[in-house]
C-alpha cells in the first residue's frame, strides 16, 4: 500500500511536539468571572443548582477579588439581587443599588481590577421581565431602553469600566451609547449580548440571580434557538449602534454562531459559558462520569477554537488554577 508522504501523525509523538504545532490556546486572561451580589453582611450562600457559586455580600467582594486576581483572571461581571422589587426596577438604576454599591466596594479595594457590570431589569422587576410591561404582558421596548441607558450611566458614574446590556430590546445599544457619551462616558466600552438566545440553559442562573420570570417566558425578546441568520442581523445592528464587543449566549450549543459571528464581523467576540452548561458538568463530574478538569479545558477550548476571544464562564476559577498547573 502507498503511503502519503505527508503523515499527521508525525507531529503528535510527543508533548514536546504537539505543544509546539498547537493552534489554539486558552489563558487565565481570557476568562471574566460571573458574581452574584446581594444585600447584606458576612454572607456566602451557595446556589444549590450552582455548586461552587455564591450569593456574596459586599464585606466578601475584597477577598474574592484578590482570588482572582492571584489567579490571573483579569475582570468579573456583576449581577445584583436587589433588596426590593418593583414593577420598574427601580434599584436598577439607583445610585445605591446594589450594583452600584458593588463596584464602588470593589474599586475602593483594588482601583484597577476591571468591572463589567450586566445592564438589565429582570434581576429588579416584581414580574421578572426585562423591561416595563404593558397591560398584556409584553415588554415596552422605547420605554425601557430608556430607564436601560438610565441603568448603564449609574453604573459608570459608580466606577464599572464596561458595561453589558443583556435584555435583548432594539436600539438599546444606541440609547445606552448616548446616554454614556452625554455623560461624558464616551470611553466606557459596551459588551453586548447580541446574538442571545431563549435558552433552556438558563435554569440555574435564574435561582442564582433570583429572575424567573412571574408569568409567560422571555420568547418574545430573546431569540429563537433556530435562527442563525437573525442572529447575524442582531450583531450588525449592535455593532452599527456602537458595540465594542458582540457577545454569543449561550456558548455550548451555538459554537456555530461564534464562529460565524466572528467571521462576518472580526469584531471582539465574547462567549457566554452559561449556568446550565456549568451544571451540567459539575453533576456528571460529582457522579464520576467525566474528567472535570479535562472537560472544562477541552470546553474552553472550543469556544476559542471557534473564535471567542473572551469567555464569561463560572470555571474560571477552577481553569486557571488548572491552566497554571495546580
Amino acid at each position: 500500500m502507498q503511503f502519503p508522504s505527508y503523515r499527521p501523525r508525525r507531529l503528535r509523538a510527543n508533548s514536546t511536539i504537539r505543544s509546539m504545532v498547537r493552534e489554539t490556546a486558552v489563558s487565565s486572561a481570557d476568562l471574566i468571572f460571573p458574581l452574584f451580589v446581594k444585600p447584606g453582611t458576612g454572607l456566602r450562600d451557595e446556589i444549590m443548582s450552582m455548586p461552587g457559586q455564591f450569593q456574596l455580600s459586599l464585606d466578601q467582594l475584597p477577598a474574592e477579588i484578590d482570588e482572582l486576581k492571584a489567579l490571573g483572571v483579569p475582570a468579573v461581571i456583576l449581577f445584583g439581587l436587589p433588596s426590593t422589587k418593583d414593577e420598574v426596577g427601580s434599584e436598577a438604576y439607583d445610585e445605591h443599588g446594589i450594583i452600584q454599591e458593588a463596584i464602588r466596594t470593589i474599586k475602593a479595594h483594588d482601583p484597577e481590577f476591571y468591572v463589567i457590570t450586566d445592564v438589565c431589569m429582570c434581576e429588579y422587576t416584581s414580574h421578572g421581565h426585562c423591561g416595563i410591561i404593558d397591560e398584556r404582558g409584553c415588554v415596552i421596548n422605547d420605554v425601557t431602553i430608556e430607564l436601560l441607558a438610565k441603568e448603564a450611566v449609574s453604573h459608570a458614574e459608580a466606577g464599572a469600566d464596561m458595561v453589558a446590556p443583556s435584555d435583548m430590546m432594539d436600539g438599546r445599544v444606541a440609547a445606552i451609547r448616548a446616554g454614556l457619551d452625554a455623560e461624558g462616558f464616551q470611553d466606557i466600552p459596551i459588551m453586548a449580548y447580541s446574538v442571545k438566545y431563549a435558552s433552556g440553559y438558563y435554569g440555574p442562573f435564574r435561582d442564582a440571580a433570583d429572575s424567573t420570570p412571574t408569568f409567560g417566558d422571555r420568547s418574545q425578546y430573546q431569540m429563537d434557538p433556530a435562527n442563525a441568520e437573525e442572529g447575524l442581523r442582531e450583531a450588525a445592528l449592535d455593532i452599527a449602534e456602537g458595540a465594542d464587543i458582540v457577545m454569543v449566549k449561550p456558548a455550548l450549543a451555538y459554537m456555530d454562531m461564534i464562529r460565524r459571528v466572528k467571521d462576518e464581523f472580526g469584531y471582539p467576540t465574547a462567549a457566554y459559558n452559561v449556568s446550565g452548561e456549568y451544571a451540567m458538568v459539575k453533576a456528571a463530574a460529582a457522579n464520576d462520569w467525566i474528567d472535570e478538569k479535562r472537560v472544562v479545558l477541552e470546553t474552553l477550548l472550543g469556544f476559542k477554537r471557534a473564535g471567542a476571544d473572551l469567555i464569561i464562564t463560572y470555571h474560571a476559577k477552577d481553569a486557571a488554577r488548572w491552566l497554571k498547573g495546580e
